[in-house]
């Protein structure tokens, strides 16, 4: 349809950005994907969502958002890559088929 999806890998060693101890997503990343959605979705329709895949690192805490920016859907979602392929695959599957919800 005239759904699109717009997925933008990262990966740090500490995947938060800590700010008077504070874990906050990185803003810039955040950003860039509301840009990227926003050039994207240029008669501002809704129909552009942004995921911003982190890969899953040691710490306690794995971003997980889900907002809305208007009418754009931006999710913040992380990905456990120390695992079988085919359980990587599932994962994706998933982040794939709740962007049509």
């Amino acid at each position: 349809g005239n759904h699109v999806l717009i997925i933008d890998t990262k990966y740090y060693g500490s995947t938060l950005q800590y700010n008077f101890n504070k874990a906050t997503i990185h803003s810039n990343n955040l950003y860039q994907m509301f840009s990227y959605v926003k050039n994207e979705d240029i008669g501002n329709t809704g129909d552009v969502e942004g995921v911003l895949l982190y890969a899953k690192t040691q710490e306690e805490i794995s971003p997980n958002l889900d907002a809305v920016f208007g009418k754009n859907r931006i999710r913040v979602k992380t990905l456990d890559l120390n695992m079988e392929f085919m359980d990587i695959a599932r994962q994706l599957d998933c982040i794939y088929k709740s962007s049509f919800e």
